[in-house]
């Protein structure tokens, strides 16, 4: 191949110059000068994404596989049974506890109840609020795990449901920590033995707003599991819509 104008400084030599032969104005060589506008044309493609490029929306949105009629099926009959249960969850009267008579609380007490072996070593105040935080920290913990490891936002959106209704759960015991009627584990109520909340709220000054904080703590909880629920709605609702464009698409 041979240049007739230099690529670099457009230098119009009177012979053409050939592709291993230098310019004679700025000295360039014609085969370098080629491989350099060659590999800007096409830049390498980098697999790795950076953060500046990471796709947040996908990841919150959109099911790796959606293909699986039956799978997507089995996920919205899930929901919708997640979505009653917060429904009568959140229906329960926060005064009597009735949340804490639930299956819910069920499986919430034994969690609870690590989190209180868990952060002994970080001091009492730790380890008395150590069951309430790791009822809720642990489904969180489980629904990032699912988000970021496993790319499963409608398991990220379960976990985020659970998330709140272990606060729904929660909120009987902050409210009964004013007026004690709650029957604790123990078979004893918070004024004849332990009470967490008792506890807690003494040491932060605020035990005389226990009945606010309860209520928060319900309507935090029942806000965070709809939330959840609109957005596992979502993430499903768009998996079928990917899967109905891939079917038109094959045919």
């Amino acid at each position: 191949m041979n240049f007739r104008i230099c690529p670099k400084c457009g230098h119009r030599p009177p012979q053409p110059i050939g592709a291993t032969e230098a310019c004679p104005a700025c000295g360039v060589y014609m085969h370098k000068c080629l491989q350099m506008q060659q590999r800007a044309a096409h830049p390498p493609i980098d697999a790795t994404p950076d953060a500046t490029s990471f796709d947040w929306r996908a990841r919150l949105t959109t099911l790796p596989s959606a293909n699986d009629e039956v799978e997507l099926a089995v996920r919205a009959l899930v929901l919708i049974a997640l979505a009653l249960w917060g429904l009568h969850l959140a229906s329960r009267d926060l005064a009597s506890g009735e949340a804490m008579q639930s299956f819910m609380h069920a499986i919430l007490l034994p969690i609870h109840e690590a989190g209180h072996i868990f952060t002994i070593p970080l001091g009492e105040f730790m380890t008395i609020l150590g069951g309430s935080l790791f009822q809720v920290a642990l489904p969180f913990g489980i629904g990032v795990a699912f988000l970021l490891k496993n790319r499963d936002p409608f398991g990220a959106a379960l976990c985020l449901w659970w998330c709140g209704a272990s606060l729904i759960d929660l909120a009987p015991y902050i409210y009964d920590a004013l007026a004690p009627q709650l029957m604790l584990l123990g078979g004893h109520t918070g004024e004849d033995g332990p009470h967490d909340w008792i506890y807690l709220l003494e040491r932060l000054g605020g035990l005389r707003r226990a009945h606010g904080w309860g209520r928060f703590t319900q309507r935090l909880g029942i806000a965070i599991s709809s939330l959840a629920v609109v957005w596992a709605a979502w993430v499903l609702y768009r998996a079928y819509r990917r899967r109905e464009h891939s079917i038109i698409s094959d045919e």
